[in-house]
């Protein structure tokens, strides 16, 4: 009788435990209705009905339940964003969680099918339609793939910038071309190749030269690049097989179908939201506890012409939005999640955010950057523009941020991240700036068209960077890395402190960190620049801790900053310092690198940094182990450095471990895993690339040549401009000109305004490669006065001499 009692006891706790889990349970179906109870026989058909189903039950819960909303196979086309807010919030202990149905895949799309077209013919293989008065879309999507919109040159896949361009593309013999070119687009990389630039048509002259607004996307202004460019939504460039063009006064839709498509039967869709899912909190009442799992992100509109908010102290220009948008959540999840072939940034954590995981997705042919975490100028002390700098008397010396007001805490984790930066290249696959504590772990990215992954300023560390494989960047942009930060922070071209000077030292040294006030670690990753350096540490980025890094052909940069600490790394490409200050604290230690040589560029003060000592220089086949004397000729320090033969284990198949006799060992480098670089997802691994391993095992160093020999012009020291060393830190759109080395009071380069560190690029509107160009110019206007255009602390200017 009393086990018959307990049985039935636990009988009608399974009962009610199982209809608890029932009723905390909806689904969604392309197929339901949104008068259904949203049970799996009988669901909802849209996510919002479901939202609100989910909302209405936890509210009448004393004890809320967990609340799983099931998404059934197929598109769901989103007439607005499903925005989530304090009421859809779920617990740590009973969370709310959208996810896939099963091994269903359901597409969440921000876009809209054309159906029933009456497709005509137009002339030369271009069909065309007639669309619904009012109708707009800047994509057009058959059978999920992206067609082109009409544009010059046109698209080339073989092509390494924008895919094809030209440097006529907006010139008047091509415009003549054009009846109505308003409205259509040019893209344009920046003059320096700092990322690009976007542009809308206006209107057309009688001359055939267009008008035109835009070139805002960039925080370091520019005129267009004179070769870079091309123009796109442009009816008369309608001319080949997958462009498109939308005539939104006659609505008609013109499509130049390929081979092989019946568009009868063919999927059409088009795009008409740019944000899909939002998590519209605030630090009061944040989204808390939701997670979206297993679902596909398609369909968001292009939004480069409103990349336009200047960020505080980088490069960048930035759209406050993505597909997925969070704004004011704390422990969220974004969970083996596709995003593909969205308009803009796939991702974007805004402002307010604690503890958001982005984690097992797969990330690809974005517009914009594929994960953006950007905080709140507002919430930095001094927060000016980086170019305006500040007044010591006027600096805030509190350490770290003055508010809450940015993303802290978050992770992207186990993510394949690749092809992003379609439209726009100012990009990266992951970006931060004005955040603290963010952690980016397992991360396979490449094909970039600018860093992988990039910190946009020193506001305010505590970031974790490890186990990433990172390679084929900066493909079409220069000057950069497959790792690239900046810090700028509040000591950075500080007016009335000479960092260098002892006194103001001493006095000040607080000030360094007070913005990068946490370490940044990157650690046990993999990276490879075939265009600019594997980690490029630039102006000014203070306090980072890396070790355990392969690098496999761009090597390190360290431009100038404080707290660096360099060890244990594999760096193919060597070392590269540049510009560093007297009291910088550099630590460069038990590294082996490939090249005999370091790479300096600007002042160094001797002896260099705190402790360079220990490296190894690997020299295959060297039987003994020699002095590395041409490091310590240039370090004044590297005492017990060495150049030998590293014994890598099977450099051939990328296994950069060291043999147990390696004489690295002795100098202190200690072995790091090789096999644990980028995603582990099985499914993601699968489709993950690797990068190329160095040929041959030799210096991968970027072409760097020696100075040549000073000259003397107007009294002034000058030399050729010479490498990539020299245009990082001068800020030069290319790898040549003529820097001043030496300015004699008195003299007539000094009388002309002519100072140190400054590089002629012109003479006379014609351009100077060399000194012996700028000798012919100066030559050919003997008697008269020349006009000298020059690079002058990375800004523009113009001299009479």
């Amino acid at each position: 009788m009393k086990n018959s009692a307990c049985c039935a006891i636990v009988l009608s706790l399974c009962v009610f435990v199982t209809v608890e889990a029932r009723a905390s349970e909806f689904f969604v179906a392309t197929n339901g209705n949104d008068k259904n109870p949203g049970t799996l026989a009988k669901p909802f058909v849209t996510l919002q009905r479901a939202q609100q189903a989910g909302r209405k039950q936890r509210a009448e819960e004393k004890d809320p339940k967990s609340v799983t909303v099931h998404v059934r196979e197929g598109t769901y086309y989103l007439p607005e964003p499903l925005v989530f807010t304090g009421e859809d919030s779920g617990s740590k202990v009973a969370p709310v969680v959208y996810q896939a149905y099963g091994k269903e895949r359901p597409v969440i799309s921000g876009g809209m099918p054309l159906r029933n077209l009456k497709w005509q013919p137009y002339k030369d293989g271009i069909m065309k339609a007639e669309v619904p008065a009012g109708f707009t879309t800047d994509q057009l999507f058959v059978n999920g793939t992206l067609q082109i919109l009409a544009r010059y040159p046109n698209f080339d896949s073989r092509a390494r910038i924008f895919h094809g361009c030209a440097a006529d593309a907006i010139s008047p013999e091509r415009a003549a071309k054009w009846q109505d070119p308003t409205g259509g687009f040019i893209h344009t990389l920046h003059g320096n190749g700092w990322g690009g630039m976007h542009y809308r048509i206006t209107g057309n002259k009688a001359d055939n030269n267009v008008t035109y607004e835009g070139g805002w996307q960039n925080n370091r202004p520019s005129g267009m690049n004179k070769d870079a460019r091309f123009v796109e939504n442009i009816f008369e460039e309608l001319d080949s097989p997958g462009e498109w063009f939308l005539d939104t006064k006659k609505n008609l839709l013109y499509f130049y179908p390929p081979a092989g498509l019946d568009l009868a039967k063919d999927t059409i869709e088009t795009v008409r939201l740019r944000n899909l899912v939002e998590f519209r909190g605030t630090e009061q009442s944040p989204v808390r506890f939701l997670s979206l799992k297993g679902l596909n992100f398609r369909h968001a509109a292009r939004t480069f012409m409103d990349t336009k908010e200047p960020v505080l102290r980088s490069d960048w220009a930035i759209y406050r939005g993505g597909a997925v948008l969070f704004n004011g959540a704390e422990d969220c999840v974004l969970d083996n999640c596709m995003l593909d072939q969205l308009g803009g940034n796939a991702v974007f954590v805004n402002n307010y955010n604690r503890r958001i995981t982005v984690r097992g997705c797969h990330i690809t042919r974005a517009g914009g950057n594929g994960v953006a975490l950007i905080g709140d100028p507002n919430a930095c002390y001094n927060g000016i523009p980086w170019d305006k700098g500040n007044d010591l008397d006027k600096i805030d010396r509190t350490a770290g941020p003055k508010t809450s007001n940015y993303p802290g805490d978050c992770v992207v984790e186990d993510c394949l991240i690749h092809d992003i930066g379609q439209v726009e290249k100012q990009t990266a696959g992951v970006t931060m700036d004005m955040a603290q504590g963010i952690t980016i772990r397992h991360c396979s990215i490449y094909d970039m068209p600018r860093a992988g992954i990039n910190i946009g300023d020193g506001c305010w560390g505590g970031h974790l960077i490890e186990f990433c494989d990172v390679f084929d960047t900066v493909k079409e942009t220069g000057d950069h890395g497959s790792f690239n930060s900046w810090g700028r922070d509040r000591y950075w071209n500080l007016r009335g402190l000479d960092l260098n000077d002892d006194k103001a030292w001493e006095a000040n040294k607080e000030l360094v960190t007070a913005d990068a006030y946490k370490a940044t670690v990157i650690r046990n990753s993999r990276w490879r620049c075939d265009n600019g350096w594997d980690i490029d540490l630039d102006d000014g980025s203070t306090n980072y801790h890396i070790y355990n890094n392969l690098c496999l052909h761009g090597g390190l940069k360290n431009r100038e900053g404080f707290g660096r600490v360099v060890e244990n790394n594999i760096l193919f490409g060597g070392f590269h310092p540049h510009v560093w200050y007297k009291h910088g604290g550099e630590i460069v230690r038990h590294n082996i690198m490939s090249d005999e040589e370091y790479h300096p560029a600007g002042d160094i003060p001797a002896p260099w940094g705190k402790e360079v000592d220990n490296n190894l220089v690997h020299r295959a086949g060297l039987t003994a182990p020699e002095p590395a004397t041409k490091l310590a000729s240039q370090s004044k320090r590297d005492a017990h450095s060495l150049v030998a033969d590293a014994m890598f284990v099977d450099a051939a198949n990328g296994d950069f471990r060291v043999a147990e006799n390696s004489p690295a060992l002795k100098l202190g480098f200690v072995n790091f895993p090789m096999d644990q670089f980028g995603v582990q997802m099985p499914a993601l691994k699968a489709l993950a690339r690797t990068p190329e391993m160095p040929a041959a095992v030799k210096s991968a160093a970027p072409s760097q040549p020696p100075p040549a020999p000073p000259s003397e012009i107007w009294q002034a020291r000058v030399r050729d401009i010479a490498g990539l060393g020299d245009r990082s830190v001068y800020g030069l759109p290319d790898e040549t000109g003529v820097l001043v080395m030496d300015v004699p009071a008195a003299s007539p380069a000094a009388t002309a305004g002519l100072q140190k560190d400054d590089v002629i690029i012109s003479c006379n509107d014609q351009p100077v490669r060399t000194v012996s160009d700028l000798e012919i110019h100066r030559a050919a206007a003997a008697g008269k006065k020349l006009s000298i255009t020059l690079i002058r602390k990375q800004k523009q200017i113009t001299l009479s001499i």
